[in-house]
């Protein structure tokens, strides 16, 4: 069979099931706020997005949710991050560090949408609020933080150890700052709490989401009227929505619509992201280091990249990807345990169809692995019904796209999450001594040249036990109308609709 025959057939498929798609999908926009006020250098319209995932914790700050609100620009941090990942002023203007305390300053004339100042009352309830959910946002993993009001426009920040990254840290949209009114009982409510340029109006669950300008935003007045947002979990349909016109922003193309669309609507940036395979260290075949090691000698990364992506990403040399140029020039070769003979071991993989290329991938491991001589079963579901089960260890191996610097803008946090012994995300169940002294080392470590060496040497730690295979590193496709302007293509998935953002 020619080599171009399996990505003939899912072309034809995909024009067929987009053409149903867009069919379904249409009007599925009408009611939510309209066109209102066309024109004037897209000042009054709103902005139609259909986003990929629906909320899974209630939009709440101390989940995932957080980067919805973020992307919104409805909820804001002390600190952002530059494109180069440092550290620049937000809610927060200037910090200085003594020991383990950070002392930072607030930005004056900073209202929330209810109409209350910031303070530094609210930002020590929000940290705290973060500091003590259970489970707690990851970028706090391994972190005690507490913080206290120090004065009318400073707060301190201590940590439990000397942390040289609690600036990048604050950055993370899991902590933004929200007013009193969201916290009320176990919830966090972010309706109309924040402090960006749009106020989120409502939230209807797992449907849709409504975002007004905020008028009186510390920043300028937003060019656009409002935010209307559609939850579109199927990535045939969030294609569909571009083409017809449904949607004037829209999130996550599958690799498989994106030649289907006129290509100057679609942009591509590699982006911190990592498709792996991580393999159950604590329980059933995987156990064994040498069956962890058959595993991943049985991967063709260039075969799932040619194949299920289409080219559009980039076999992976290790978890780091070509977002950070710096990892690949520090990177030594990595000393496996030898493969052993799987003799038909029986192993179950887990993914989600949240992200539309992942069960292809893992149909074409099922493939790849029985060949090297698993007996391999498939649970793939959405990813809300299927997290639960992945961190309680409850598969062989899960495939996982992973976002390897989406909170902190520095690696060493999501390493940490996903692979010490108590990291929050820890899908492999990997509780190894020598992986956590590096991650330790890694995590103390001043930034700069010094820092990036021992993240390398932490990777390399993490890949010697062979807990996780990384197979590709992805690239964003983000689609925009003809008429949008001023969208945000961010590799970290922090920003989307900015206050500059507005449809002509």
């Amino acid at each position: 069979m020619p080599e171009n025959a399996p990505t003939s057939r899912r072309g034809l498929f995909a024009a067929v099931s987009a053409v149903t798609a867009s069919a379904l999908l249409a009007g599925c926009f009408a009611g939510s706020g309209g066109r209102a006020a066309e024109g004037g250098g897209g000042d009054g319209g709103r902005i139609r997005v259909a986003m990929m995932q629906p909320p899974r914790s209630g939009l709440s700050p101390l989940s995932d949710d957080a980067f919805k609100l973020s992307r919104w620009s409805t909820a804001e941090t002390l600190v952002r991050l530059d494109p180069d990942g440092n550290a620049v002023p937000a809610l927060a203007t200037a910090w200085r560090q003594q020991g383990r305390t950070w002392t930072l300053t607030l930005r004056e004339g900073v209202t929330f949408h209810d109409g209350s100042p910031l303070t530094p009352a609210d930002v020590v309830r929000s940290l705290t609020a973060a500091a003590t959910a259970s489970p707690r946002p990851r970028i706090l993993d391994g972190v005690g933080l507490t913080a206290r009001a120090t004065g009318p426009r400073t707060v301190d920040v201590t940590t439990s150890a000397v942390d040289p990254l609690v600036p990048q840290r604050l950055s993370s949209p899991q902590l933004s700052v929200l007013a009193a009114k969201a916290y009320r009982g176990r919830t966090v409510d972010p309706v109309g709490a924040g402090t960006g340029p749009f106020v989120l109006v409502r939230a209807d669950g797992t449907a849709t989401a409504t975002l007004d300008r905020y008028d009186l935003y510390w920043g300028g007045r937003a060019k656009a009227a409002g935010i209307d947002v559609r939850y579109v979990p199927d990535g045939t349909a969030r294609a569909a929505a571009l083409r017809s016109g449904e949607a004037d922003i829209v999130e996550a193309v599958p690799v498989s619509q994106a030649r289907l669309l006129d290509q100057d609507l679609i942009t591509e940036v590699p982006m911190p992201r990592t498709n792996t395979l991580y393999l159950n260290t604590g329980r059933g075949a995987f156990r064994d280091p040498a069956l962890r090691a058959a595993a991943r000698a049985a991967v063709d990364a260039r075969s799932l990249v040619s194949g299920v992506y289409e080219g559009r990403a980039d076999v992976a040399g290790g978890l780091l990807g070509p977002a950070l140029p710096w990892a690949a020039k520090l990177r030594t070769p990595v000393r496996h345990t030898a493969a052993g003979d799987p003799k038909g071991a029986t192993i179950t993989i887990g993914t989600f169809t949240d992200r539309a290329e992942l069960p292809e991938v893992a149909q074409l491991l099922q493939q790849q692995l029985r060949k090297a001589g698993f007996t391999v079963r498939l649970d793939v579901r959405e990813y809300a019904a299927i997290e639960a089960d992945a961190l309680a260890g409850k598969f062989d191996a899960f495939v996982l796209s992973r976002a390897t610097v989406l909170d902190s803008g520095d690696p060493a946090a999501y390493l940490y999450s996903d692979f010490a012994g108590d990291g929050s995300f820890n899908i492999s169940q990997l509780a190894d001594p020598a992986v956590d002294s590096a991650l330790a080392t890694a995590s103390a470590t001043a930034s700069g040249d010094a820092r990036r060496r021992a993240v390398v040497a932490a990777e390399a730690a993490v890949l010697a036990t062979d807990a996780a295979v990384p197979m590709l590193h992805e690239r964003v496709i983000q689609g925009d109308a003809a008429n949008v302007v001023g969208a945000a293509h961010d590799p970290r998935e922090r920003e989307l609709v900015t206050v500059g953002t507005y449809v002509r």
